[in-house]
């Protein structure tokens, strides 16, 4: 009996140890599944950055977020993954074709350029050579960059050449007037903010008394620096999607091989518990049916022996599993800080140029694609929280003379001054806009009706009171100002046309006034 006593110890120990197992499984497969939800979720956020680069890529990427919200749902999400891997591919293909139509592009005007007779020889050789390089490939944005940069050299040279005595040229009308435009399109065109001293700069001169020379030149340089924008965000763009695709690739990797480990084992821990049950089992009816001594000891060892020997399979087997499961979370865990590296870099940069879109780069306000965002954000809190909501379209006196007496640097000046002391003057609930020229546009919500003409014409005459000096004049500035409340019944641009009407009312009453449209 003592042997009985101690198969029964054994067979307990043996459950123990299996239970403990069994725990230690259930954690692993836990911390598993933890940080395979963190990658998940992080590719989830990862494709929203991706968010615009390619509408069938948008789509593919809305339903992997869908499919990876459900970590049961995973296996859903591996066709997605091969299609979202060949749009990937198929993005890069587009740029490539693009970078070959671009160098074939490059090829038809060097030989525009080979037909100009009064180049300089030197240049002549330069352009043969460099048309000979041409012959090969584009295989990044990069190796396009440099060869427009010494096409516009080539053009340089030229134009030096031919005018050499530009200075000798009278300056017609339309030189004045190509000047003038481009002082004007350089002021709607969204530049970096490196970039802004430089632009600002060049409209001043072109504002000023030019030459042949300083209007070539002009041009050259914004082309440049458009180009060189150009490229930035092809680059972002491209190196993004590189390494999207290869996170995602490495993904679906572990994933599959993951799902095909665990289909595995699973089936192979089902036969060993199969066996190992069936081993107790026969233990406990030894035990119950057997009673001589002898033969119970020889038929307990036997299926002691089994259940050992598929203990230790299944312990192997967890181990093999554990191994596996180590490496996959190592090799995910490693692309996880590659491609946050790389998605933080490009937020930077998506930040910025979202932040350029919206902004007027001269008074730094809201332009007006960011006015007609807001526009639809008050009109909809209006609607659904029936507060009262007001439009008030704004516009500085006389501003013409100002640039007319004292030029349009003067100008700008005294619109960067205005524009701060328009945002100073209201709260963080209320919103103002630069709206085109010198006119501007202010959002007022939850304002009352007896307050509105208050508040309006505090901010008229805040700036009435700046005190302006232009070459040694004290000038005053002042504002027309029309207002309407946007009502029930009528769109955002219904009031805005209210307000506008109402602005003309004021003008023509004599400026520098608030009209309200009741």
């Amino acid at each position: 009996m003592k042997d009985s006593e101690l198969a029964i110890s054994q067979i307990t120990l043996m459950k123990q140890k299996l239970h403990a197992a069994r725990v230690s499984l259930e954690e692993i497969n836990k911390d598993r599944n933890e940080k395979l939800k963190t990658l998940i979720q992080f590719i989830g956020n990862l494709s929203l950055a991706c968010k615009g680069q390619n509408l069938e890529l948008d789509n593919k990427l809305a339903k992997l977020r869908h499919h990876l919200h459900d970590y049961d749902q995973i296996d859903e999400a591996l066709p997605d993954l091969v299609d979202i891997e060949r749009i990937l591919k198929s993005q890069y293909n587009q740029t490539m074709s693009q970078l070959e139509e671009s160098r074939m592009g490059l090829s038809r005007v060097i030989r525009q350029i080979q037909r100009v007779n009064s180049a300089p020889e030197k240049v002549k050789k330069e352009i043969k050579y460099f048309k000979q390089d041409l012959g090969k490939p584009f295989h990044t944005v990069w190796e396009y960059i440099p060869k427009v940069e010494k096409l516009v050299g080539f053009y340089e040279s030229i134009l030096q050449q031919e005018f050499s005595q530009a200075d000798n040229y009278e300056i017609l009308p339309q030189h004045v007037q190509l000047a003038r435009e481009l002082a004007v399109k350089i002021s709607e065109i969204e530049f970096r903010k490196d970039q802004r001293d430089q632009i600002l700069v060049m409209k001043e001169v072109l504002q000023g008394d030019i030459t042949l020379n300083t209007l070539l030149e002009s041009y050259q340089t914004i082309l440049s620096l458009l180009l060189d924008n150009i490229a930035r965000e092809k680059s972002a763009s491209q190196d993004f999607l590189y390494a999207l695709n290869d996170a995602l690739t490495v993904v679906r990797d572990v994933v599959t091989s993951s799902h095909n480990s665990n289909e595995r084992s699973h089936q192979l821990k089902q036969q060993l518990n199969k066996e190992i049950n069936l081993r107790v089992d026969n233990a406990g009816g030894i035990i119950t049916d057997v009673d001589d001594v002898s033969d119970l000891k020889t038929q307990l060892t036997i299926q002691l022996s089994s259940l050992r020997d598929a203990l230790s399979r299944k312990e192997a087997l967890e181990q093999r599993e554990q191994s596996i499961l180590r490496k996959s979370i190592e090799a995910m865990r490693k692309e996880l800080n590659n491609i946050t590296q790389e998605a933080n870099s490009y937020k930077e940069k998506l930040f910025e140029h979202q932040k350029l879109n919206l902004l007027d780069p001269l008074t730094q306000l809201a332009n007006r694609a960011a006015l007609e965002d807001r526009m639809d954000v008050e009109y909809r809190n209006h609607i659904r929280f029936k507060t009262p909501l007001w439009i008030a379209v704004t516009d500085i006196d006389h501003f013409k003379s100002v640039n007319d007496n004292f030029g349009h640097s003067t100008g700008d000046k005294t619109l960067q001054v205005i524009a701060m002391a328009l945002k100073n003057s209201l709260r963080d609930s209320e919103f103002v806009a630069r709206y085109g020229g010198e006119e501007f546009v202010l959002l007022l919500p939850e304002i009352t009706e007896d307050h509105i003409s208050i508040l309006l014409n505090r901010v008229r005459e805040k700036v009435k009171n700046i005190p302006f000096k232009f070459k040694n004049q004290r000038i005053t500035v002042t504002l027309s100002i029309g207002a309407a409340q946007v009502m029930d019944n009528e769109t955002m641009q219904d009031a805005f046309e209210r307000a506008d009407a109402a602005l003309y009312r004021a003008k023509n009453n004599g400026r520098d006034r608030v009209v309200i449209d009741i």
